[in-house]
């Protein structure tokens, strides 16, 4: 197409686009193109998961190693820190307020370091988790990778600590004449859920922390308020019989409480099942899937907003 100037020149006018009248949405896909850092489907967003299982792992390994490298007892800390703890709580609930009533010390002593042990894991499953997001930021905005896969390491690096932990925690619970037996194998799907649990917890956490920063400061009361809460220092149905039976049973029935008590059952002998609230094994599923399943789809929801703003 042509047109003549006033000068008699010929002007050549530009042949029309072939994209003219086409929408946003039918040029991306007339050429395949798509919003950059959009939020994939959820099938999509596990198969990215799967894809990055090695860094998720390497990742978790790196911080576990780095947690106490300027500790001069270095890894030593992951085992004594617990420790210390029960011995705080033993000289003041066991010894002074006499918490442990209706136990011998021979079993109180296990219940507690057991009940100091898994609490903490879930408490630092859900403290790594708050800053997951907020506290590596430099990473979410340099890199591309499900931000998922953060929360999950964090849990991961929880649990491997956990492990190491056991070892002391099965000589002091073998020091009280607790020895070996089939329930000890209970320990696998005990730990396996309440992992399940703990890491829906910090996908929720990590979300929520992502926009509230100040959330991190909040979180030690609110866990120090659960941990009361959760009978790690003592036996909820005994401290409270004198109490309406609703208070216990709800206590008891706390995610927190049922993971311990599973552990409890399973590593001291003289804690038995009428300790255990009734179904207490269809509970622990019963939050591991709800928390599990729950935190990584309102996680997934927000993944394309992790890092901005």
């Amino acid at each position: 197409m042509s047109d003549t100037s006033q000068d008699g020149a010929v002007a050549m006018s530009a042949p029309p686009s072939p994209d003219e009248g086409l929408t946003p949405a039918q040029l991306a896909a007339k050429y395949h193109l798509s919003v950059s850092g959009a939020r994939p489907g959820l099938r999509e967003y596990v198969q990215q998961l799967w894809g990055r299982r090695h860094f998720i792992m390497a990742f978790s390994s790196a911080k576990l190693a780095a947690q106490y490298s300027q500790a001069k007892l270095g890894q030593l800390w992951q085992v004594a820190t617990p420790l210390l703890n029960a011995l705080v709580y033993f000289l003041i609930f066991g010894l002074i307020l006499d918490a442990g009533r209706g136990m011998d010390k021979g079993v109180y002593i296990p219940f507690l370091v057991t009940g100091i042990f898994v609490f903490t894991f879930t408490q630092s499953s859900v403290m790594a988790g708050v800053r997951a997001i907020s506290g590596n930021l430099g990473l979410v905005r340099a890199l591309h990778f499900p931000r998922a896969s953060l929360p999950i390491s964090f849990s991961l690096q929880q649990l491997q600590q956990l492990l190491y932990s056991m070892i002391v925690l099965l000589l002091i619970v073998m020091a009280f004449g607790n020895f070996p037996t089939w329930s000890w194998l209970l320990l696998i799907p005990a730990l396996v859920l309440q992992f399940m649990f703990n890491t829906g917890l910090a996908l929720i956490m990590a979300r929520m922390g992502s926009k509230t920063p100040d959330l991190a400061q909040l979180m030690p009361f609110i866990m120090r308020t659960w941990m009361y809460a959760s009978g790690v220092m003592f036996s909820i149905p005994v401290m409270l019989k004198d109490k309406p039976a609703w208070i216990a049973d709800t206590l008891q029935w706390n995610p927190a409480a049922v993971y311990m008590d599973l552990m409890r059952f399973a590593l001291i002998d003289g804690y038995g099942s009428e300790n255990l609230p009734p179904h207490v094994w269809a509970a622990a599923a019963a939050w591991a899937v709800l928390f599990g399943v729950l935190g990584f789809v309102y996680f997934w929801k927000s993944e394309e907003r992790y890092g901005r703003g």
